[in-house]
């Protein structure tokens, strides 16, 4: 490869020097030119044919030059160490050039850098680590490309670019877009998101997202309304008409809380640092940065937010933010709705309901213990007849009219005892009623062995035939 020489500096015939201004614009240069003074704070290399950027475009250090504009030419590389010598740089323009890959740390060195253009290239691939670094940045543009994808790392929480105000990459190929994540992106950033232009796949959430834009009067989307278009199978509609998708109305809407809660209703401006004043449904004002009563339960955050502790019926309503900056003043309203109940469970419920489940479940397996587990009792032993016959001569209910130290004899002349056994057979005739000298012949009825295959034999306690004793 032939390595071009670069030709002295001419400022009589090929540039034009004005102070620490320099435009060597429309030149046929192919190398830019050397021996440029330490003082150049603008440097045109506009429409040449500049291919390359390399590191020794500049072998001395110029910490004065803050613009440097290489659009119009046929670059296709760009070094990430052509710019350690320039670290005082705040306006780089690469547009209209052929680059088509943003390698690792393209940028990364101009950490004063404020606007990257590079709109109108052949740029497919867009390393994550390009723009690390860039702490400064506040505009880049990216339009007129073939990017495929939307780079959402560089919004996403404002760590990459915490200062980035404007991202365009409107007239790409991208498809699909992250829809939630740029629902949380601040109005401020989303206002100056240029979109358009792109071959969007129709669905309801990307509906959704631009008209929530367009009820907010987003630049972004109300400027570029036409522009804004998607593609469905079968035809070519623009993304405003949901009529074909079957979408809901997306409504604006309000907070919801709780009595007793605490929550932050933002002033969602799309002027970034101004100052915000609220106004509450009763007409109280709230300073951003005043002097707030301690026991007041409303107050404005750093931020510009309205925090609202220990709710009540009474916070329900409409808020009313007024955002001051120095380009606009916004009016922005926030709803908030009070349901008349806490959010949390009070314990004594938990624990009632808890106790009122264990009784059931417990009173469930006695049940069951009582109706399938009950053993079936007999007397084996002549021995064991005499000793239960103080006790429960049948082992039946006793209904006892005594008091407990009665004597056996009175128990025997006073207690009634109750069980159920199968009818005699001479007493089925008489419709389950007991002889009146019955009580006589109850001792009869203990003195006999029960077998439980005899008819007089005591079947269980589910018999239907009284006995009293």
């Amino acid at each position: 490869m032939t390595v071009l020489e670069a030709s002295p500096l001419n400022c009589q015939d090929t540039c034009i020097c004005a102070s620490d201004v320099i435009t060597c614009s429309k030149k046929e240069l192919a190398v830019i030119p050397s021996g440029l003074p330490k003082y150049i704070a603008m440097l045109d290399l506009t429409h040449n044919h500049l291919s390359r950027l390399r590191a020794e475009w500049t072998p001395a250090p110029l910490e004065r030059l803050h613009t440097l504009l290489l659009s119009h030419n046929v670059m296709t590389f760009v070094s990430s160490e052509a710019f350690h010598l320039t670290p005082n740089l705040r306006h780089l323009d690469l547009s209209c050039n052929k680059l088509r890959v943003l390698d690792e740390n393209a940028f990364s060195a101009l950490e004063n850098l404020e606007v990257l253009v590079l709109f109108k290239n052949a740029i497919v691939d867009i390393d994550r680590s390009a723009f690390d670094d860039m702490i400064h940045l506040q505009k880049l543009y990216l339009s007129y490309n073939l990017v495929t994808r939307f780079p959402i790392e560089l919004v996403r929480d404002g760590e990459k670019l915490p200062e980035l105000s404007l991202l365009d990459l409107s007239f790409n190929h991208i498809k699909s877009l992250p829809v939630p994540q740029l629902r949380l992106l601040p109005a401020w950033l989303t206002n100056r998101l240029y979109l358009h232009g792109n071959q969007l796949t129709c669905n309801c959430e990307v509906y959704g997202l631009f008209w929530y834009w367009q009820v907010r009067k987003l630049d972004s989307t109300v400027d570029f309304r036409e522009q804004l278009q998607c593609y469905p199978p079968s035809q070519k509609r623009t993304v405003s008409e949901s009529e074909f998708m079957n979408c809901s109305i997306v409504r604006e809407s309000g907070m919801e809380a709780y009595l007793k809660d605490t929550v932050v209703l933002n002033c969602d401006s799309k002027q970034r640092d101004v100052n915000q004043i609220w106004m509450t449904p009763g007409n109280e004002i709230h300073k951003q940065y005043g002097e707030e009563e301690t026991n007041s339960s409303i107050s404005v955050l750093n931020n510009g937010s309205l925090q609202i502790r220990h709710i009540r019926l009474e916070d329900r309503g409409t808020y009313t933010c007024y955002a001051q900056g120095v380009a606009l003043n916004e009016t922005l309203y926030v709803t908030l709705n009070v349901f008349n109940v806490t959010r949390q469970v009070h314990p004594d419920t938990l624990n009632t309901a808890y106790t009122t489940l264990v009784g059931c479940v417990a009173s469930v397996i006695l049940v069951l213990i009582y109706l399938y587990l009950t053993p079936c009792r007999c007397w084996c032993r002549t021995g064991d007849r005499g000793q239960g016959e103080d006790r429960d001569s049948i082992r039946s209910s006793v209904l006892s009219a005594t008091p407990n130290h009665e004597t056996t004899s009175e128990k025997a002349a006073l207690s009634r005892h109750v069980a159920f056994l199968e009818p005699p057979g001479d007493l089925r005739g008489q419709n389950g009623k007991l002889k009146p000298n019955g009580s006589q012949d109850a001792p009869g009825i203990k003195n006999r062995l029960l077998q439980p295959s005899s008819p007089q034999t005591i079947s269980s306690v589910f018999s239907d035939t009284p006995i009293v004793v």
